[in-house]
């Protein structure tokens, strides 16, 4: 998705004002509020892989290594655990949280992200443990919150400025968290649910469907790297991952990229 005279091809929610961090001097009302539609701009998605690319291939050289002594069965393709990692790294949130894990392959990503920034703790929740014995302690640190059971049970983390959802596909699901977890976010935090678009929309009853509809009713637009749903996104950032020598896959399946995420 090229900038200037090709804008013309993007969606209305897609040529949004330049984002500025929440908490900003310069950050004006109608991007801590949910009164208008809003979405991060692709341009300062690029200017963050840009800014972080020396960190961002050292995490994904970790991650190869990390893949090839443990077998972790990735989840999250390559450019949508990127872009999680840099979500964290540029909103430098205190707490994130985690609601599905599987063997940790994205809890790994996210973990190093915080590790990267010297701040922020991760809290994950999960109904299995598989996680907790596959993640690497000295990645762990003192900086993981591993419960193994409902989210819904909680307890939830306080202010959770990234919240990365891969569980239960479901329609009741999303309406939960959607409405008791989302609803709470304060603006300037960010999501990602997994599994939306494997095709150019989801299903009309789905998960991904709940999610999109929240999304709208609150004038919230979203970002997504699957080249089914955006190849024009998807395009840019592997073109740009190829300038900045980020283009070798760090797990072989890794082209599906179905992650929606917003910042709210």
């Amino acid at each position: 998705m090229p900038p200037g005279n090709n804008d013309a091809r993007l969606s209305p929610q897609s040529r949004m004002e330049t984002w500025v961090p929440p908490g900003s001097p310069d950050a004006r009302p109608s991007q801590r509020s949910r009164a208008e539609t809003w979405m991060l701009p692709l341009d300062t998605l690029v200017s963050w892989y840009r800014t972080y690319a020396d960190d961002l291939r050292a995490a994904r050289d970790a991650q190869r290594e990390l893949l090839a002594q443990r077998p972790m069965r990735p989840r999250l393709d390559d450019l949508e655990a990127e872009i999680s990692y840099l979500t964290i790294r540029a909103l430098r949130p205190r707490a994130v949280l985690e609601i599905g894990s599987a063997r940790g392959w994205s809890t790994t990503w996210l973990l190093r992200a915080l590790g990267d920034n010297g701040v922020g703790e991760l809290h994950t929740f999960d109904l299995t443990a598989d996680a907790a014995a596959a993640v690497p302690r000295e990645l762990a640190a003192d900086r993981w919150r591993f419960t193994r059971g409902d989210v819904r049970d909680g307890p939830l983390p306080d202010d959770p400025g990234f919240v990365l959802v891969d569980a239960a596909h479901t329609a009741r699901f999303a309406r939960w968290y959607t409405t008791t977890l989302f609803e709470r976010l304060r603006p300037g935090a960010a999501v990602a649910v997994h599994d939306v678009f494997h095709g150019r929309r989801p299903w009309p009853v789905s998960e991904g469907a709940v999610v999109l509809g929240w999304l709208r009713r609150h004038g919230i637009g979203h970002l997504t790297a699957s080249p089914a749903a955006d190849p024009d996104t998807h395009d840019r950032l592997v073109g740009l991952k190829h300038k900045l020598r980020l283009a070798a896959p760090v797990h072989a399946a890794a082209s599906a990229n179905p992650m929606l995420f917003a910042y709210l």
